[in-house]
């Protein structure tokens, strides 16, 4: 039965299955040829979605949706570049920052990359930036939206480890802000070697200016983290109110959302939703799987019997946790990699909540890796280049992202630094 639920999934990858599709094949083929009822499965995938934290997910998609169309992007982008344009490839600094921004928005990757991608890089390209390089800065950049809070993937950990989803975020903050300003010295460094010059500098007067007009999209992140920190919210409650915040704006401080767009948004996060939604049924119940045959138990026993180090171990689950990421989306690692760990993690003594910051950075970087990498479609398909083109030169960028991962695993104060600072945890 395990063999089938592994060589299922395997091919069904192979032939380059969507995620959801291959972990639902994979386990009904585990399931018939299992002693397991299939309607004890079915429970199982309805059990995954009955959770009020995960309501939060289609808020925070819809949210980032409302951003996305109703001016934020743009003002978030201006604003940087006022403060970081003229340095050399200023403009790559402004897609970072303006990432890290709205990822303090949307919670994800793939919306952040387009949200911001959608105006920097057509611009860049006009600047005299190449497209490969424009195109792996905006795919890169686009990862610290699940790192920066508010974060689905940390929302999915949190429910299945009971850790605290505020904590998550509060943990998640100084990570990327480590991994965003590496991002930026690889992208300078690149940037003097190709020659990118910066832009004009602009004025003070100019820079208050930016300030104001970008203000209502500043303070977002601050009413939502704010109110979840000040205990006047839950987070699936500032999803709600970051969606009634995204209307509000839009539609009567900015003036861009128009009821026409309407449409077209809540369609596009109903759909977004329900791919999310259907990842983590089926992985739940993939997850459900693997854990009634004892796999989790005979991987941890197969890896402590191999080292008992923790340094070593770490390193090993970080060179997993990266191959897994190249071929299946965040989530549904999270959902199928987690149970599996959790034994190893706890023989060693690991902080959950540091392990849960690691685990979402290091799954990061599978949405700017081949052949999965979702990030790379994006930013590719914006740029319109091919996936080899940005591939080659996003390699750097990844390099750098490995490294910080491996900084974060082995100074865990990093990640529950905060959190432990404010109380949180």
């Amino acid at each position: 039965m395990t063999a089938v639920l592994f060589i299922s999934l395997i091919v069904l990858f192979a032939l380059n299955v969507p995620i959801a599709i291959a972990i639902g094949a994979s386990t009904l083929a585990s399931v018939l040829v299992s002693p397991i009822p299939p309607t004890v499965v079915v429970q199982k995938m309805f059990t995954a979605m009955d959770s009020f934290p995960l309501m939060a997910v289609p808020f925070f998609i819809l949210a980032g949706s409302l951003m996305e169309n109703g001016g934020i992007s743009r003002r978030l982008i201006h604003l940087a570049n006022t403060f970081v344009g003229h340095y050399a490839g200023g403009l790559a600094f402004v897609a970072i920052i303006a990432s890290m921004f709205f990822g303090a928005i949307s919670g994800a990757a793939a919306a952040c990359v387009a949200a911001i991608g959608s105006v920097i890089i057509p611009e860049m390209v006009a600047r005299g930036y190449g497209k490969p390089y424009t195109a792996a800065v905006q795919a890169t950049a686009g990862t610290l939206g699940v790192m920066i809070p508010p974060s689905i993937p940390m929302i999915i950990y949190g429910v299945m480890t009971s850790v605290s989803v505020g904590a998550l975020f509060m943990g998640g903050f100084v990570p990327g802000i480590i991994v965003g300003l590496s991002l930026m010295g690889v992208a300078w460094a690149i940037a003097r070697k190709k020659g990118y010059k910066g832009e004009r500098r602009f004025t003070w007067a100019e820079r208050r200016a930016a300030f104001r007009d970008a203000l209502w999209a500043l303070l977002m992140p601050v009413i939502i983290l704010g109110g979840i920190y000040g205990g006047v919210f839950t987070p699936t409650e500032a999803a709600v109110v970051a969606v009634v915040y995204g209307l509000f704006v839009g539609f009567f401080v900015y003036k861009e959302l128009e009821v026409s767009k309407m449409k077209s948004i809540f369609v596009n996060a109903s759909v977004s939703t329900a791919v999310v939604m259907f990842i983590i049924a089926t992985s739940s119940a993939f997850s459900w799987v693997i854990t009634s045959r004892r796999i989790p138990q005979m991987v941890a026993e197969g890896m402590l019997e191999f080292s008992s180090n923790p340094i070593v171990i770490l390193f090993m689950i970080n060179a997993l946790l990266l191959f897994v990421g190249t071929f299946m989306e965040t989530v549904a690692s999270i959902i199928i990699l987690v149970p599996v760990l959790m034994p190893i993690l706890n023989a060693l003594g690991v902080d959950l909540l540091h392990f849960g910051v690691v685990i979402v950075v290091n799954l990061a970087i599978g949405m700017v890796t081949p052949p999965l990498g979702v990030c790379l479609f994006v930013s590719c398909g914006i740029a319109k280049i091919s996936l080899e083109e940005i591939s080659s030169a996003a390699l750097p960028f990844i390099v750098v992202m490995i490294i910080d991962v491996l900084i974060l695993t082995y100074l865990p104060v990093l990640s529950y630094g905060l959190p432990k600072l404010f109380g949180l945890y």
